[in-house]
């Protein structure tokens, strides 16, 4: 099933074509291809004379094969985020703007895409040819990295009220560092989605396609995205001070753990030694002196105390602690 829409009285109207002869009369502006078919491709082939290749959507990130212009047709490839709670990813789009036709190939469906819809159903001319589509887009995709960015500043928050004003233990500081983790490869994700903006608005540019009009809307779109550079930036700061942070809390939880058995350790040395010297075989005065019913009481009494003496010098000095 194809996504055709058509321009009349300013607004943007959505059909849905599954055949051939529902295609034929109808005079688009904009056909989405969502996860083609081969039979799709052949009616886009007989209606407008555009052969998609079956390569279109691969992960080629040579410049020449991504940007590039044709006898009748402009070829963009473009990536665009999916903020999924489960798997955040990119997702490539393919645009071909062919006789005033923008064509657009992808494998799901994408919440910039949906958006534009929306907004192009609700506000009268907004859109007038197919390459006010493709700014749009890119606008729309700017402004939705944008607010991804302020749920991942949020979600660092949560985060940083957790590690930085409760007490963490271990359990508490894994899940801090995984939700760390995925907010830091979603600011990722952002930074490499609005460079690749950039990349295809510079482009757009750089071929005179555009009127004056979209040329300005252009420089401001890659104005936007000059500020979402800088907001990225700061979250990747922001990201690793969480993360050393949290990282500290675990080597002191572990210090501790370490601590407790280095007291002991020593704390035990005395008592070992004084079991080591009376335990050999030989007669000692003082215990002859106390005879057989107090020499044990001496040597165990001997030994609570050489471990106790170490252990009110280490609490007197705030080792213990």
């Amino acid at each position: 099933m194809l996504n055709v829409f058509t321009l009349a009285n300013g607004r943007l109207f959505q059909e849905e074509i599954d055949s051939l002869d529902e295609l034929t009369p109808v005079s688009p502006i904009w056909v989405d291809l969502e996860d083609p078919t081969p039979e799709e491709k052949g009616w886009i082939a007989v209606r407008f004379g555009l052969v998609i290749p079956g390569d279109i959507i691969d992960d080629d990130l040579e410049e020449s094969a991504r940007f590039y212009e044709e006898d009748d047709a402009v070829h963009i490839r473009s990536d665009f985020l999916i903020d999924d709670d489960d798997t955040p990813r990119n997702v490539r789009v393919a645009f071909i703007l062919h006789h005033n036709v923008l064509f657009s190939i992808h494998r799901e469906d994408l919440p910039v895409f949906r958006l534009l819809r929306m907004r192009a159903r609700r506000i009268p001319a907004l859109i007038e040819d197919a390459k006010d589509v493709l700014l749009k887009l890119y606008d729309a995709d700017a402004e939705y990295s944008a607010d991804t960015l302020e749920n991942i500043y949020d979600e660092l928050e949560k985060v940083s009220k957790r590690v930085l004003q409760d007490e963490v233990n271990d359990a508490a500081a894994a899940e801090a560092l995984a939700a760390i983790a995925r907010q830091e490869d979603l600011n990722g994700r952002i930074r490499r989605n609005v460079m690749d903006t950039r990349r295809a608005l510079s482009f757009m540019m750089r071929a005179r396609m555009l009127t004056t009009d979209q040329f300005e809307e252009a420089r401001q779109i890659l104005r936007d995205i000059d500020s979402l550079d800088s907001h990225t930036a700061f979250l990747f700061d922001k990201i690793n001070f969480l993360m050393d942070a949290t990282v500290g809390f675990i080597n002191i939880n572990q210090n501790k753990i370490i601590k407790i058995f280095s007291v002991a350790s020593v704390a035990l040395l005395p008592p070992t030694l004084v079991a080591s010297v009376y335990g050999m075989n030989q007669k000692f005065p003082e215990l002859e002196w106390l005879g057989p019913v107090w020499s044990y009481p001496y040597t165990v009494a001997l030994m609570v105390a050489s471990a106790l003496v170490p252990m009110w010098y280490f609490k007197r000095r705030g080792w213990l602690s």
